[in-house]
């Protein structure tokens, strides 16, 4: 039981607020020299080394150097401008705008908080100016901003593909459908919203003499730079000329160009966007290293074992581990981050799924889906804290807190037709 004691006392460590990275390495210190001694850790230096060496992890800071070298581009602002013009004059087209947005910035930059920054700051104004429902822009902004966690090349994907031993190209093809439908689930549920409550959700009045030709146009201009580069960066991977790490550094190339097109390019944007990719990089490689050391404590002192005896035992076999893990990582990501379920929950698990027979492509979109969700729910939701962090006084974080749930509820409802449906996404058991 050692292993389970020590899994408990993390999690309570976390909740108490002590850093990720620390915690895990710190209790598998202790609790591997308690239980084995100090040649438990013998192998360690051989298991960073292979963490560094390791091809699939080079995509990961170079994805987010492109992400964030596109966030000072202004890309977000002016697709914004383009596409509330197009959508402006339908009930609840700003935040339809938003949702569209909010999928391209996925698929081109795939950073959470700038996405959710960004929108915050530009299109929640524009729907508390013309009386939208507090909670239903908050909401929409919220779950926009993080549909880069399973829109390709989303950082997830590539976390999962290495923990699960998956290639990253077959997650990012198998992701694309679901976060579709996810899009147009958000689509229709402001729609709807709109069509029964149009007094909070208005159209805009037009505002100047821009022909509904022009606004098509500056629309296409605001979206076709980015979205070649999502067609090189990914069509690169899926036609199998380029790796997910050498189509990283391809989109990282493509980000800089496009700062050039748009004239935004600077050696200043260049070094901030060197220097904040260095700091999440180490951020993600030191909880990773963490989370190894942890691993390795927990599997010597035969947690796994139990873990995986005690899942194979569940009524239902196959259906009822599968329940019960979704259920499990909902409600982890109410309190801890992606990144540790990544590493921590999901290495527990796998050998479960492997041993059950199911396809492991299909539980790794399962569990980045989930993992999506848990940006948004609180109290702990990263979303909410970068909108609130942006948003006008008279938005309140109860306001905020009650926007997102009818998306928190779509995205359970599309987790839900992945797991008894896969065949519609054109996934396989």
């Amino acid at each position: 039981m050692i292993g389970i004691i020590m899994f408990a006392v993390a999690l309570f460590a976390l909740l108490l607020g002590f850093p990720v990275a620390f915690t895990f390495g710190g209790i598998a210190l202790i609790f591997g020299v308690w239980s084995e001694g100090w040649d438990m850790f013998a192998f360690m230096p051989y298991r960073i080394e292979s963490i560094m060496q390791n091809t699939v992890l080079m995509a990961v800071p170079l994805f987010i150097f492109m992400g964030l070298v596109l966030q000072k581009t202004r890309l977000a602002e002016q697709l914004l401008e383009a596409m509330g013009r197009l959508f402006g004059g339908i009930r609840g087209g700003i935040a339809i705008s938003t949702v569209l947005v909010g999928a391209l910035l996925a698929a081109s930059t795939g950073v959470v908080g700038a996405s959710v920054v960004a929108m915050g700051l530009i299109s929640l104004p524009v729907m508390l100016k013309y009386n939208y429902d507090k909670k239903l822009a908050c909401g929409t902004i919220c779950a926009s901003g993080t549909l880069g966690q399973i829109i390709p090349p989303s950082i997830v994907l590539i976390l999962l593909g290495d923990v699960l031993g998956v290639p990253v190209g077959d997650l990012f093809q198998a992701a694309i459908w679901p976060g579709l439908v996810l899009v147009i689930a958000y689509v229709l549920y402001i729609a709807i919203y709109a069509y029964f409550k149009p007094e909070s959700a208005q159209s805009i009045p037009k505002l100047d003499d821009q022909s509904r030709k022009e606004e098509i146009v500056a629309a296409l201009k605001a979206i076709i730079p980015p979205l070649a580069l999502i067609v090189v960066v990914l069509g690169s991977i899926f036609a199998g000329v380029a790796t997910p790490t050498e189509s990283a550094a391809l989109g990282g190339a493509g980000a800089i160009v496009l700062a050039l097109l748009y004239r935004q390019f600077s050696w200043t944007l260049l070094y901030e966007s060197a220097k904040e990719t260095i700091k999440v990089t180490a951020m993600v490689f030191a909880i990773l290293l963490g989370a190894t050391a942890f691993s390795m404590a927990f599997t010597y002192t035969g947690g796994d074992y139990l873990v995986e005896e005690w899942l194979l035992a569940l009524p239902g076999e196959k259906w009822g581990f599968l329940f019960l893990v979704m259920l499990v990582i909902l409600i982890l990501g109410f309190f801890i981050d992606f990144v540790e379920i990544c590493f921590i929950i999901v290495p527990m698990i796998a050998p479960v799924a492997e041993l059950l027979g199911i396809n492991m492509v299909w539980f790794a979109i399962l569990v980045a889906m989930n993992l999506q969700t848990s940006f948004l729910t609180p109290p702990f939701g990263f979303s909410l804290f970068y909108l609130k962090g942006v948003a006008p006084k008279e938005v309140t974080t109860r306001d905020i807190y009650s926007g997102v749930m009818p998306f928190i509820g779509i995205q359970i409802v599309v987790l839900a037709s992945l797991l008894l449906f896969p065949g519609l996404y054109g996934l396989s058991m």
